[in-house]
């Protein structure tokens, strides 16, 4: 993954996806060649050799060279960067900003390395490796925002951009922007405070993390009696007596401490006790007051990032976060959230209503509590709409959903994917298809890796081991992602049956992968993904919509067993339940949403982490049946993510989904050929080349509205 070289790696490691490069530009001037590749002899560092441009050598990694390896490529980005910035020719676009674009290579490809490792194979040293190598990243990252020399080339080009296109000249003022923005305007005492402040937030950001992931592989509940696997279906026992061998525990049966494991067991489970005992573990990861307690380390980061933000000029960290995104303030961001928040909680009550009338029509006696909440609303979509998600889990096959995907990919955009062995792969379970267009052209590689391990993070992500760009026209790099999930094997020679919900996900994570794909930019900063937070999950959001097209279900929700598609009057049944629970899930997802932002504008007084969640969510009328999504002692995507300040982004890239949705459904298919040109042209290929407003408004025709989203999930119209 190209990263511009301004970012901390520290931060670049955590994210959930990638972020990359940008647009065709046929006027610039020829690259520079003031900065050169270098060969070590260190395959960790050198250029990537083998087919498709090269690829990432897993076969020759030596996890024990990592740090040195790591730290001798911030040596190496560290004298390209003085480089640049001593040159005593006058600072132009093409040996400043090109320059930058080419620096770093090194320590790109060693930290994509890392990052997987850390990601997929945190085991033995590797945690060890994260805690050094952090605040190294940091202090490079400063290394190069605070140097004087290097700001006052950017700014020369930045104030002289006339004779640049449209393209360099957004590439130019990103960077300024981020050299802004990471304290070059600050006096030198004041730059000795930020690398201070960063240095110990990139350590703690760490720690959050490796704490999380403690507690998801510390707490695994077993079950050692059948009778406690009561209204389990089938393939989730399996699933997890799979689990239980995995750990050395042949003969029971193991709740992993992650969401695809506690979710279902929260739906079907028939022992209330256990229900609450597996809630408990999984909604106090991080939260146990013992050695991995992530609450002071919550309330020093914040005190940390407020700090930061004031020497920067900016009221709080959440000003300073939006203020390149597409929402701009985080009053705007709140504005949006609590459009929606009414409509949530009060269609959540309504939910609970229904549940406890189930509950007593039952005879138990009983108030509805969190850990209640998915096994009881699950009985009443089966008695509302008829609807037994056991009875659509034989159709979803993995395999089967992975081929539909690229079938999809295939009608919108005219990828062809084709599996591959002549590249070597991280691990046993990671497979590799090559991906290329319509014209039989090469675009570029696609990893999988779909199983849950130890040393693996939870949840679902999209990688980039490489960014498109067309830095050389005559020799452009081709894109190389992944897609990483967690889902527990089969039995050999068995089929790898998933739920709904992990489907959809399964489109969500390949819709941040063919937004990469799509690519087709000039410069590596710009490209792919590299977008802002609260757009870069629109793509991903709207291609889950192929999920559920007919074309996709018809073809490959087939039965694993008899290959029977599914039947047609259980799609109908899924038509009709589609915005069920939206009560839940929408409350779940904001309550975290609202809490983010509002610890980000809270200011630096330390605080009780648990009991400002308390507190938030009793003002904001919390229903007392649910529980934020991720409660703030795990919350990776803001103490160990990019997503700080910046989880309200889902609704609001999911706004943008539900409009442009409907613009397939105007058009009669969500295969229509117009309007999948239009959207490959204006959002999937372009990066970060235009303005997110001006490529949605290309797409639509007009600005985004508020009320597809409101209709989408069954909600009555903004007001």
């Amino acid at each position: 993954m190209k990263n511009n070289i301004i970012l901390t790696l520290a931060s670049v490691l955590a994210l959930n996806l990638a972020a990359c490069s940008p647009a065709t530009d046929t006027t610039k001037k020829a690259p520079s060649n003031l900065i050169t590749e270098v060969t070590t002899g260190n395959v960790l560092l050198d250029a990537w050799s083998g087919p498709y441009g090269g690829v990432p050598p897993w076969d020759k990694v030596d996890v024990s060279t990592l740090a040195d390896s790591l730290t001798q490529a911030i040596d190496m980005a560290t004298k390209e960067i003085n480089l640049i910035a001593n040159n005593p020719e006058p600072a132009s676009f093409d040996n400043t900003i090109i320059a930058l674009e080419k620096s770093g290579g090194a320590l790109d490809r060693s930290s994509t390395i890392f990052g997987v490792y850390s990601g997929n194979l945190n085991l033995g040293i590797v945690g060890d490796i994260e805690q050094e190598m952090s605040p190294k990243f940091s202090a490079f990252s400063d290394s190069i925002t605070q140097n004087a020399a290097l700001f006052a080339r950017v700014k020369t080009v930045h104030d002289h951009m006339d004779g640049l296109n449209t393209e360099q000249q957004r590439l130019v003022t990103k960077y300024y922007q981020d050299f802004v923005r990471g304290g070059a305007n600050l006096n030198a005492e004041d730059k000795a405070e930020m690398t201070k402040l960063n240095s110990r937030l990139a350590t703690l950001t760490t720690e959050f993390g490796q704490n999380v992931l403690a507690d998801e592989q510390g707490y695994v509940t077993y079950i050692t009696d059948k009778a406690d696997l009561a209204g389990l279906p089938n393939w989730l026992v399996n699933s997890m007596a799979n689990a239980a061998k995995s750990r050395d525990k042949e003969g029971q049966w193991a709740i992993t401490n992650t969401r695809s494991s506690m979710d279902p067991f929260l739906t079907y489970s028939d022992n209330r006790e256990l229900r609450e005992k597996v809630w408990n573990t999984y909604y106090n990861r991080g939260d146990n007051g013992d050695e991995h307690d992530n609450n002071a380390i919550i309330s020093e980061i914040l005190q940390l990032r407020a700090k930061r933000a004031n020497l920067l000029g900016y009221k709080t960290h959440a000003h300073w976060k939006l203020e390149n995104q597409m929402a701009r303030t985080p009053e705007n961001a709140i504005a949006l959230m609590e459009k929606v928040w009414p409509h949530a909680i009060g269609r959540a009550r309504e939910e609970v209503a229904d549940m406890r009338a189930v509950a007593d029509a039952e005879g138990a006696k009983l108030k509805i509590k969190a850990w209640d909440y998915r096994y009881y609303a699950e009985k009443v979509r089966k008695a509302k709409y008829d609807l037994d998600f056991n009875e659509v889990k034989p159709y979803l096959q993995m395999e089967k959903l992975r081929e539909g995907m690229f079938w999809a990919a295939g009608q919108l955009y005219g990828f062809n994917f084709k599996q591959i062995d002549n590249v070597p792969v991280y691990h046993e379970d990671v497979r590799v298809w090559e991906v290329t267009n319509e014209n039989d052209e090469h675009v570029g590689l696609w990893y999988f890796d779909p199983y849950a391990r130890p040393g693996k993070r939870s949840g679902a992500w999209m990688n980039a081991y490489r960014t498109q760009e067309k830095l050389d026209p005559k020799n452009p790099t081709t894109i190389i992602v992944s897609n990483n999930s967690n889902f527990v094997k089969a039995s050999p020679g068995e089929a790898v049956l998933i739920s709904w919900s992990d489907a959809e996900t399964m489109f969500h994570e390949f819709g941040h992968a063919i937004h990469g794909l799509n690519s087709n930019v000039t410069y590596p900063t710009l490209s792919g993904t590299s977008v802002s937070r609260d757009y870069v999950e629109f793509p991903s959001q709207l291609n889950e919509h192929w999920l559920t097209t007919p074309e996709v279900l018809n073809k490959f929700a087939v039965h694993y067993k008899t290959g029977e598609p599914i039947p047609q009057d259980l799609l109908d049944k899924i038509e009709k339940a589609a915005t069920f629970n939206q009560g839940f899930a929408t409350t779940e997802y904001l309550a975290s949403a609202l809490i983010d932002m509002k610890l980000h504008m809270a200011g630096g007084e330390p605080i009780d982490p648990d009991k400002f969640e308390r507190d938030t969510l009793a003002a904001l009328n919390m229903p007392e049946e649910i529980v934020m999504r991720h409660r703030t002692p795990h919350f990776n995507h803001i103490f160990a993510g990019g997503y700080h300040a910046g989880y309200y982004s889902y609704l609001w890239a999911d706004t943008l989904t539900a409009d442009a949705a409907e613009a397939f459904k105007e058009a009669g298919s969500f295969y229509d050929k117009e309007t999948a040109n239009s959207l490959r042209k204006n959002i999937m290929s372009v990066g970060n080349t235009i303005d997110p407003a001006e490529g949605f408004r290309a797409f639509r025709g007009r600005d985004v509205e508020v009320d597809a989203l409101m209709r989408d999930r069954g909600f009555a119209p903004s007001k």
